[in-house]
C-alpha cells in the first residue's frame, strides 16, 4: 500500500485491496472512504468487497464516488462531514489524486488555510494548486 498522510487525521492512497483493511485498522484509522466509482473496477476491488473487509476489520466505510466529471457540492459536504468526526480517515481512489483533491476542497470549506492544504498535498506528492480559486471561494483563506 502507498499510504500518503496529508494531516494527522487524513491519508490518501491508490486503490486498496480487501486484505489491506486489517493493516489500515492497525495503523489507527477509523474509517475508509472510497472515492472510486465501481464502474472503474471489478470484484474484489468493488465497493461492496472493500466495505465488507473494512467492517470485518472494525472500520467504518463511506462511499463518495468521484468520476472524472468533477466534484459536486454534495461530495464536498460529505467529505467535510466525515472529516468532522474524531476518527482518522483513510481515503482511496485509483491513484489517490481524487481523494486528495476532495480532501482539499472539504478542508477549505471547513475554513482551513488554502496554502496549508496545497503544501500538505504537495508534501504527499499531489498537486491541488489548480483548485486554489475554488478553495478560496469555499472559505479557505
Amino acid at each position: 500500500m502507498d499510504v500518503r498522510r496529508l494531516s494527522e487525521g487524513f491519508a490518501a492512497s491508490p486503490q486498496i485491496r480487501p486484505e489491506d483493511c486489517a493493516t489500515i485498522a492497525a495503523m489507527g484509522f477509523g474509517i475508509i472512504v472510497n472515492n472510486r466509482p465501481d464502474a472503474e473496477v471489478t470484484a474484489p476491488l468493488d465497493g461492496a468487497s472493500i466495505e465488507a473487509a473494512a467492517q470485518q476489520a472494525g472500520l467504518g466505510y463511506l462511499a463518495i464516488p468521484v468520476d472524472h466529471s468533477g466534484f459536486s457540492a454534495e461530495q464536498v459536504a460529505a467529505m467535510s462531514a466525515c472529516l468532522a468526526h474524531q476518527k482518522p480517515v483513510f481515503a482511496y481512489c485509483r491513484s489517490g489524486t481524487r481523494s486528495t483533491l476532495l480532501w482539499a476542497l472539504a478542508q477549505a470549506s471547513r475554513g482551513a488555510k488554502v496554502d496549508d492544504c496545497v503544501a500538505a498535498a504537495a508534501a504527499a506528492g499531489y498537486d491541488v494548486s489548480g483548485l486554489v480559486p475554488l478553495m478560496r471561494q469555499l472559505g479557505g483563506l
